[in-house]
């Protein structure tokens, strides 16, 4: 028996359409008929067209922008599908929004990813798959299962194309574990951005800690957001003697001045992946290549479903 001949649906928002149609032609299945819109006022109405009784019910939405109106679908699209009795309901959160607000790092200030954790397991989630959090901690904000996936597969089968002597650069302290996991598959050397920040989305200084010189770099990172940190990065790996720069960011957030930074950098290509879609300027920038997540998630929601394993889709 096939995957789409059992009880399982598979069910898209309007945040990553193009992401969820990329996961269930991965899985073999079709995505299923749901209607989520908005009311004259805002509000967001939510129909599901099918019958879900008794069915494992996969809802595929990035919270990414506009953050809180796919949040609220997310939601209203897991309580409709509690409420028509649905056997088990995993979102799936390819880009889970909030995830910066992490802890409480100054006073009177919230920590919005357990709120929006505890919003979505209120709604009736059952499990949640996410891929690349921002902060690992996140998972034990739920009180439901996570299988928290990673974008490396995806990252390391494009930058083994890279030629040249490959040093992978975290471009801050808090992604060295990250980038030094891909130095170690990719047999690559490992060095470090020393930043400096006054306040979000400002850097001052940047200092380069290891050796670059003659280095093809490639930094490697979870989001890209206004894209300062990783364009200023690039320049301080440049002036230390690298040949080439390149960079991987899994979730392209790309706010702000991202594009014309970017297009004004020393990059060669930044390397994103399908978890959130692409603006029109962003998709026309010639230095931003999108690498699709969507056969990696796919096997992940199959194993959940058949209740094996996903370690094996870990490298």
């Amino acid at each position: 028996m096939s995957i789409a001949d059992r009880k399982i649906k598979v069910f898209a928002g309007n945040a990553c359409p193009d992401l969820a149609a990329s996961i269930a032609s991965a899985m073999g299945v079709h995505l299923s008929d749901s209607t989520v819109k908005q009311f004259a006022d805002g509000e967001v109405n939510c129909h599901i067209n099918e019958n879900v009784r008794g069915v494992e019910v996969f809802f595929i939405q990035s919270t990414c922008r506009p953050v809180n109106d796919n949040l609220m679908e997310l939601l209203i699209m897991i309580d409709a599908a509690k409420r028509a009795s649905a056997h088990k309901i995993t979102a799936v959160i390819p880009y889970f929004g909030y995830a910066r607000q992490d802890k409480k790092d100054a006073p009177r200030v919230p920590i919005s990813a357990k709120l929006v954790a505890d919003l979505i397991t209120a709604a009736g989630a059952d499990r949640i798959l996410a891929m690349d959090l921002h902060a690992g901690q996140i998972q034990g904000y739920f009180n439901i299962p996570v299988d928290h996936l990673f974008a490396a597969p995806v990252a390391l089968d494009r930058l083994q194309q890279i030629e040249g002597d490959v040093v992978m650069v975290s471009p801050d302290a808090g992604g060295v574990e990250r980038a030094r996991a891909m130095a170690k598959r990719l047999n690559a050397g490992l060095a470090v951005i020393d930043k400096r920040r006054r306040e979000a989305n400002k850097v001052e200084g940047m200092t380069v800690v290891g050796d670059v010189e003659g280095a093809t770099c490639c930094f490697y990172d979870d989001i890209v957001d206004t894209a300062g940190t990783l364009t200023k990065g690039a320049e301080a790996v440049l002036e230390q003697g690298a040949k080439e720069v390149y960079a991987f960011a899994t979730h392209p957030v790309l706010s702000g001045p991202a594009i014309d930074r970017i297009e004004a950098s020393a990059f060669n290509k930044l390397f994103v992946t399908d978890t959130i879609p692409l603006t029109p300027a962003a998709a026309a920038c010639n230095k931003i290549e999108v690498l699709s997540v969507g056969p990696l998630m796919g096997e992940a929601i199959r194993s959940i479903y058949e209740e094996t394993s996903i370690s094996k889709l870990f490298v």
